[in-house]
């Protein structure tokens, strides 16, 4: 969602500089959550069916490729009445039937792929689309020679300029967070990760005796961490900072922090080198092995710690003290990640699709 979003931004900026009035429609899944977002940021949606195949129960599969049929035919409907120059596609099973459907159609197309390893779909279109942007160097080798381009990871724009000492104070300021003591971030996605959420809260007292906590729990979790934050003494809860869900502090959160404990979806292979935020990154341990090497490819460049799932209780607390504790470590981890960002990355997107665009014509 978010990187998209800020592509479409670039491509706005682009396409004004350029006295040029872009016409974008965003296609979406049927009981997808991107429909709020969308519409917030001005941008047309339009949804269609979508499911995945693989790993399913015969029934659910069968649900699924009736499902991708469904979402093909109304793909090139869509395209028929839209009539696209050019189709970017992030990710996701709603971008197999739209892709296949820009294909048949002879639509320009370029796939963003935002994690290290393609997945069974992104493997799948490549064969039908004019080009691969991606991340990391590492992931170029997964795609025939010439397809593929490194871009890096789109960000949003009130990351892009980077974690200077006066976007950090104003990151504290907006989200009630003293000058006084570090801030540790803790989130595990927009779902929240149960036990990262019990690890940290089991432990708490520890964490609130020498930092702010910055909790994002999920919504599945919220009543019970606030239940735990209410039971603490008054100058804890002062430290203690609950929320479910943040859309539009996110970024004043990566901003703010001197340490973040999450999981390692593809957002932290661009958005903490971007705010500089060194990492204790905790891979989903049934999402196949896209976490894991989006983990250890930032700990292999000294920015993150990986710890896994089943070993979060004995290790969480006393790792996370431990950098907390040692400023050396925390700052050469900090510096190490900033080497990783590429603040241009919405923009050099947003001109892949322009030159694609310009190929397929």
């Amino acid at each position: 969602m978010y990187p998209a979003l800020a592509v479409v931004q670039s491509l706005n900026r682009l396409c004004a500089e350029a006295n040029i009035q872009p016409k974008i429609l965003w296609v979406g899944s049927v009981g997808g959550l991107e429909r709020q977002l969308v519409e917030r940021a001005g941008l047309e949606i339009e949804l269609i069916p979508a499911g995945g195949l693989r790993g399913k129960h015969p029934l659910a599969a069968a649900q699924g490729l009736w499902a991708l049929i469904r979402g093909y035919r109304r793909s090139r409907q869509i395209i028929r009445w839209f009539e696209p120059d050019a189709l970017f596609v992030t990710g996701g099973y709603v971008c197999v039937p739209v892709t296949l459907a820009a294909h048949q159609a002879g639509i320009a197309s370029l796939i963003y792929l935002p994690d290290i390893e393609p997945g069974l779909a992104i493997k799948f279109l490549a064969r039908f689309v004019d080009r691969v942007a991606v991340t990391t160097p590492e992931t170029v080798n997964f795609f025939k020679p010439g397809l593929a381009v490194v871009t890096g990871y789109p960000v949003r724009r009130d990351l892009a300029n980077g974690p200077t000492a006066e976007a950090k104070a104003a990151a504290r300021r907006k989200l009630g967070l003293s000058d006084d003591l570090p801030v540790l971030l803790v989130f595990g996605g927009s779902q929240g990760a149960r036990s990262i959420n019990r690890a940290l809260t089991a432990e708490i007292e520890r964490y609130l005796a020498m930092v702010q906590v910055v909790h994002i729990s999920g919504k599945l979790d919220a009543d019970e961490v606030l239940a735990r934050r209410a039971g603490l003494a008054p100058e804890w809860q002062a430290r203690y900072h609950v929320s479910a869900y943040l859309h539009e502090e996110m970024s004043s959160a990566l901003l703010a922090a001197d340490l973040v404990i999450s999981r390692a979806g593809a957002s932290v292979l661009g958005e903490f080198p971007a705010a500089g935020l060194p990492a204790i990154l905790v891979p989903y341990p049934y999402a196949g092995t896209h976490q894991a090497l989006n983990a250890h490819y930032l700990a292999q460049h000294g920015a993150a710690v990986v710890i896994e799932d089943a070993n979060l209780a004995g290790a969480l607390d006393r790792i996370a003290i431990d950098l907390l504790t040692n400023k050396k470590k925390l700052h050469a981890m900090s510096e190490a990640c900033r080497r990783l960002a590429k603040p241009e990355a919405a923009a050099h997107l947003a001109q892949e699709i322009l030159e694609v665009k310009r190929d397929g014509n």
